[in-house]
């Protein structure tokens, strides 16, 4: 039996920290967090100045999508092997930046769960298969329309083992022909969607930018809400009403945060988000504020702006609107865990949890910015990245 005893100068747990700490860790699992002396028959692992922390967790990425100019297009041109070694390679630039799980809600015809199967040291996968969608509805061209019905959409993805059920509520800006201000599905039919999947005992996330899809995703009892706007019409309308529900039922809300630095030369937004961008931010921190569960998905993979590995821009980003940076590092770490049903093996530093671990050059308690600055990852204990040190 190989034991590792991993020592940095602070850990964050995933909820707490502590100076001077030393992990152990045995086939693949951490078995004790305290401080003192390595044990005689450990591989001493010494960080150093890093803090330790648990491996990131990016609630929502599009491992199928290459992050370039035109990634539907991309998709699109390329056969099954083609994609799964793109996605390989995408999954490969999330553990380079210390994002040690990914929930990719939205693949072409659930190629993610075959890359769930791998063992070749990529990220833990948590695999939504195509998104259920509309006829001709938001990213249809995945593969999940819903064309014998809701209920039957979702027995097919849970007869091929997807961990969640990714509905989309409203359309989205990589399908023009469909409408980010409208429901795609009725009030009814995404109650029977939600119904059946938690009949599956499986989670639903909703895509949902209208402010009607937010509303009926709420009233059908989702579990999550990814980029939940609050879109209506011209303008970002979240009543206090729903607020409030969203708050007290503890849904998810998946904050499409983050963003590779970039020229401003080089990248303009549609002219529609940039004049509600301001809007959308108050009220994600709005959100925030009234204590809101919310995590960083960051969406990665859906342009240049969001390349996969933009996990720790994600984290500062929610900084920035005003979680404190450990609430930012538990955001990203223990409660994006829990979000993607994985909070009993991931996202803490604690005995029983896998040891997929990050050590950052720095505080992130102090700095955020240090989780740009990764030392080392680990998975299942084992080292999968490490940087050159001064």
């Amino acid at each position: 039996m190989t034991r590792t005893a991993l020592r940095a100068a602070r850990l964050f747990d995933g909820v707490t920290t502590h100076a001077d700490p030393l992990v152990i860790v045995e086939d693949g699992r951490i078995t004790e967090v305290r401080t003192g002396p390595a044990p005689a028959d450990a591989d001493l692992v010494d960080l150093g100045t890093a803090t330790l922390l648990p491996g990131l967790i990016d609630t929502h990425v599009h491992l199928g999508f290459d992050a370039g100019p035109d990634p539907v297009a991309a998709l699109a041109s390329r056969d099954d092997d083609a994609v799964l070694e793109a996605m390989a390679q995408a999954a490969a630039a999330q553990l380079r930046a210390g994002v040690t799980t990914v929930r990719d809600l939205g693949d072409r015809d659930y190629l993610a769960l075959r890359l769930r199967e791998s063992t070749a040291g990529l990220p833990t996968i948590v695999a939504a298969g195509p998104p259920i969608t509309s006829p001709g509805g938001h990213c249809h061209f995945l593969g999940g329309v819903a064309d014998r019905g809701v209920r039957d959409a979702v027995r097919e993805h849970a007869e091929r083992g997807v961990d969640v059920i990714k509905v989309m509520a409203s359309g989205g800006g990589m399908t023009p022909e469909s409408d980010v201000n409208s429901p795609q599905f009725t009030p009814d039919d995404l109650a029977a969607l939600v119904d059946e999947a938690h009949r599956h005992g499986l989670p639903v996330t909703a895509h949902a930018h209208a402010l009607g899809a937010i509303v009926d995703g709420v009233a059908a009892g989702v579990d999550g809400l990814e980029h939940c706007t609050f879109i209506d019409g011209e303008r970002v309308n979240a009543p206090a009403d729903v607020v409030a529900a969203i708050v007290r039922r503890r849904i998810a809300v998946g904050a499409t945060v983050g963003l590779a630095p970039v020229d401003p030369a080089e990248f303009r937004p549609p002219p529609f988000l940039a004049k509600i961008l301001p809007e959308l931010m108050a009220n994600l921190a709005r959100l925030i504020r009234e204590g809101a569960v919310v995590v960083a998905g960051t969406d990665a993979g859906i342009g240049p702006i969001k390349p996969h590995g933009v996990l720790p821009h994600g984290l500062a980003h929610l900084a920035q609107l005003g979680m404190h940076p450990a609430e930012a590092l538990t955001a990203g770490t223990s409660t994006a865990a829990q979000v993607c049903g994985l909070g009993d093996r991931k996202g803490r530093v604690r005995p029983g949890y896998d040891a997929h671990l990050l050590a950052v050059d720095g505080d992130p308690l102090t700095d955020i910015g240090a989780l740009l600055r990764p030392v080392a990852v680990f998975v299942a204990g084992r080292p999968v990245v490490t940087a050159a040190r001064s």
